[in-house]
């Protein structure tokens, strides 16, 4: 069962679900693939990752770079759950590119990995923001797709510049 709390933010609405015990999911209204890991039998209710969440968007959103201190569990197969590990990973206020997060994985992992499919685990990243997702950019340092659209990812790199 998932629990769903809506949050409003400088860039959007934003959805929120937990399993009740971790964030699930964080989408951010009209976004591509919004919703894409949420049960069909999804509850509105407030739970305490929820506001713990909640309170991590506030500090996020006033310019700081908080802490996560609740627990993330986003749904996504094997090599998904690989690169989002990897986006947890780059520092705040700093980018990276496919290309580095494919030859960090090989590195890892000992196999082959593509640019593209890097970009495909990081545009169906179920937890927008908190897995940062908008903070990996194209080789030349161009802003490249993203799911929330490039003006928000453009205000998410802008706000993190200003710590």
């Amino acid at each position: 069962m998932d629990f769903i709390y809506e949050y409003k933010s400088p860039v959007g609405r934003l959805l929120l679900s937990s399993d009740g015990e971790a964030l699930t999911g964080l989408w951010i209204e009209g976004q591509k693939y919004y919703a894409a890991t949420l049960s069909t039998d999804a509850e509105k209710k407030e739970t305490p990752v929820h506001l713990k969440a909640a309170s991590w968007l506030t500090a996020y959103f006033n310019g700081q770079a908080p802490e996560i201190d609740f627990p993330l569990k986003p749904k996504g197969s094997s090599f998904r759950q690989a690169v989002w590990e990897v986006l947890r990973s780059i520092p705040y206020g700093a980018t990276t590119t496919y290309g580095a997060i494919a030859a960090q994985l090989s590195q890892i992992t000992g196999k082959g990995t593509s640019a593209r499919a890097v970009g495909g685990a990081v545009g169906h990243n179920p937890i927008s923001i908190i897995i940062p997702c908008h903070r990996v950019v194209g080789t030349s340092g161009k802003l490249t797709g993203y799911a929330g659209g490039l003006d928000v990812k453009q205000t998410l790199l802008e706000l993190e510049k200003q710590e």
